[in-house]
């Protein structure tokens, strides 16, 4: 069993980019990200979003879980409560819970989302299947036109492939545990580009 170190994701990212022999302006054009935003991320100056991290992820043809991960793979993975990976975007913050198993199908992550922050404004879709359980405050999630508003203990399932989005229209920030699940053991990188817009796309500037 192995604990798995913290990673500074903007550090790995330039590893990324070096070993692919990119510049940023390479990389820039590729993500559709600013050359300013991908720099201020490698220095460690800004969190990247989520949406910016699937961006970069398909640019640099990487799944996203490396992005947060050096160490080799696991058949046990450990995360110690202190050591979680993050990202930070607007009105979020999303921590890995778990990355590292060989054909890794099951990415979980702890989605802190503050009080009236909304995903998308357009409701998306991608492969696999989808696992929310509020874990403190509330959030509503729209699937296939229909609103489902979860309190704490409640929990949502669905296919991934049904148009949805979620919003905390609440007064306080909710705690949401999220499960990605891949219908093939590789996710593809057109799959990582439908995941990115769960969270928006990023404009050339947001980071």
């Amino acid at each position: 069993m192995k604990d798995q170190n913290p990673v500074n994701v903007g550090e790995r990212i330039r590893e990324l980019r070096k070993d692919r022999r990119l510049s940023i302006r390479a990389l820039a054009g590729l993500s559709g990200l600013s050359l300013n935003a991908i720099s201020r991320i490698e220095r460690g100056e800004s969190s990247p979003t989520v949406a910016s991290l699937f961006t970069l992820a398909t640019a640099l043809q990487v799944h996203i879980a490396d992005l947060f991960t050096t160490v080799p793979e696991s058949s046990t993975i450990l995360v110690r409560r202190n050591q979680r990976l993050r990202s930070r975007g607007a009105g979020l913050i999303m921590e890995s819970l778990g990355i590292g198993l060989p054909g890794q199908i099951l990415e979980p992550f702890l989605m802190t989302i503050d009080a009236g922050a909304e995903g998308i404004d357009i409701p998306c879709s991608h492969p696999g299947e989808e696992f929310v359980h509020c874990i403190e405050g509330e959030i509503e999630y729209e699937v296939d036109d229909e609103w489902f508003r979860l309190e704490a203990g409640d929990s949502l399932l669905f296919q991934a492939k049904r148009p949805h989005r979620y919003r905390n229209t609440s007064l306080s920030p909710a705690i949401v545990l999220l499960i990605l699940a891949s219908t093939e053991q590789e996710p593809s990188l057109s799959q990582q580009q439908h995941l990115m817009t769960i969270h928006g796309s990023p404009d050339a500037d947001e980071i």
